[in-house]
């Protein structure tokens, strides 16, 4: 005689959308670091966590505010901001003397040349280790905001400031973005 009914709730943060647990399990029975790439819609936030006794140990982490305090002028969540995010990240592992992670994504889908690939490739340039594909990564003309540059080369003076109006208020004119995002990384460089 059964009691009850059959319909198990699933947990809360499945419910919510936030954890899948089937791929969550599985990277942490490979026992290595996590690289946890989490974008959200002002931010980019690039951590290692580790799992300890208590759940999961945040061990290094960088944010793309970080950026900004470095004198980075273009947009907070764009792919050039998660590159550069996730290599102050990687550069931080190292001093940590973490050399290699394994990618987390979350519940984000896999699509090339995303943001969250944008932010594995620079913590692997950055010298961290973690397994990929060289397909999946974005080119360095897209990392470094070269795109960006040459659409707005092809805008009219008033089209400019009604497309990149925020860029301007920072003091980053669009077509300097490539040159500004070599001088951020030399000073990541410099500061690690």
């Amino acid at each position: 005689m059964a009691h009850g009914s059959r319909y198990k709730v699933p947990f809360r943060r499945r419910r919510e959308g936030k954890t899948d647990y089937g791929t969550r399990m599985k990277l942490i029975d490979l026992d290595k670091h996590r690289l946890v790439v989490r974008i959200s819609n002002a931010n980019v936030i690039v951590q290692i966590i580790t799992v300890g006794e208590n759940g999961d140990e945040t061990i290094i982490s960088a944010h793309s505010k970080e950026l900004q305090r470095s004198g980075w002028l273009g947009g907070a969540k764009n792919t050039s901001a998660a590159y550069l995010t996730a290599y102050i990240c990687g550069k931080k592992a190292l001093k940590m003397n973490v050399n290699e992670a394994v990618l987390d994504i979350g519940l984000k889908r896999a699509v090339k040349s995303s943001r969250v690939f944008a932010a594995l490739k620079g913590a692997v340039d950055a010298g961290l280790s973690v397994p990929h594909g060289e397909l999946i990564l974005p080119d360095e003309d897209r990392i470094s905001g070269k795109h960006i540059s040459d659409y707005a080369e092809s805008l009219s003076d008033d089209d400019l400031k009604k497309k990149f109006s925020k860029y301007l208020e920072r003091g980053l004119r669009p077509v300097d973005l490539p040159k500004h995002f070599d001088e951020i990384k030399n000073k990541i460089n410099e500061d690690f």
